[in-house]
């Protein structure tokens, strides 16, 4: 399985790429990055999943998630409204034309699809090799599991971490600032008021390894609370079981379109230069 973090790999190419905020032109970029992404991987991995953003549990536990997201996207020079207009529009229409799975629901990120969809790999039966194909490095943590691999097509180079486990210990105790996620030892509105992170060292971190049951006690009661909070923002297992048995379900009921309809979608929309190599869509 091909997992594509898709709204990620999108914005960054308009971003990175300062691609015009033209249709035709996104759809053009999104379409050969997929067409890329599924040539180089679909021989070892298989069947393409393009997973989707919408809209966020995360900010119901925690209004700060995020928070600077909004007010960076207003101050910039981009029209982000008509951004998102046309990817969401492209993404419809891959579902409707290309031999892909699609699964986007509402109250989730595409992490909490990809971690869900990861999880079911693990099930009997199951065991495939999965390629996730995203720079997030939240996704470190699903190379627990020894059928998983991830790719960045930022950097165009393999994400590997030798414990994958410590790896999301330690970002839970760091927090992530690029999701307004504070540092366990700060308060939740460290970012949305521009409150200093009190430092985390690494003698600190050193001295919450202990087991699970004992970090109530060696944090005290406001740092393990402020754990908890990241633990819940951070751990992909913390998505609720509501909206993983939506993802399992939507994303079984997901039917790829016929292989027929990718040339006629690419002649209808203009992608002259994907015309010609249709076939690697397949």
């Amino acid at each position: 399985m091909i997992i594509l973090d898709y709204n990620a790999i999108a914005i960054a190419n308009i971003v990175v790429q300062k691609v015009a905020i033209d249709e035709d032109m996104i759809r053009h970029m999104i379409l050969n990055s997929i067409r890329m992404y599924n040539k180089k991987f679909r021989d070892q991995y298989g069947q393409m999943v393009i997973a989707n953003d919408s809209s966020n549990w995360r900010k119901d536990v925690f209004p700060q998630y995020k928070h600077s997201r909004k007010s960076n996207r207003e101050a910039s020079n981009i029209d982000w409204t008509e951004v998102f207009r046309i990817i969401n529009l492209v993404f419809e229409e891959i579902g409707d034309n290309l031999p892909y799975k699609t699964v986007r629901v509402t109250g989730c990120e595409a992490d909490d699809v990809i971690g869900a969809l990861v999880e079911r790999t693990q099930e009997f039966g199951k065991h495939d090799e999965v390629m996730i194909v995203s720079a997030d490095k939240d996704f470190i943590q699903l190379q627990r599991y020894n059928n998983v691999r991830q790719f960045s097509p930022m950097t165009k180079k393999f994400i590997e971490h030798p414990d994958p486990a410590e790896y999301l210990f330690e970002h839970i105790l760091k927090g992530d600032s690029g999701d307004g996620v504070p540092n366990v030892l700060s308060p939740d509105n460290t970012f949305s008021d521009s409150i200093r992170q009190s430092p985390m060292t690494k003698k600190k971190i050193d001295s919450y390894r202990v087991p699970a049951d004992q970090l109530p006690e060696v944090m005290g009661e406001e740092i393990y609370r402020n754990y908890c909070r990241n633990k819940r923002m951070i751990d992909l297992t913390q998505t609720p079981a509501n909206l993983i048995e939506e993802i399992n379900k939507t994303y079984e009921e997901s039917k790829p379109a016929h292989q027929s309809k990718v040339l006629n979608y690419l002649i209808k929309k203009r992608c002259k230069m994907l015309i010609e190599c249709a076939g690697e869509f397949l």
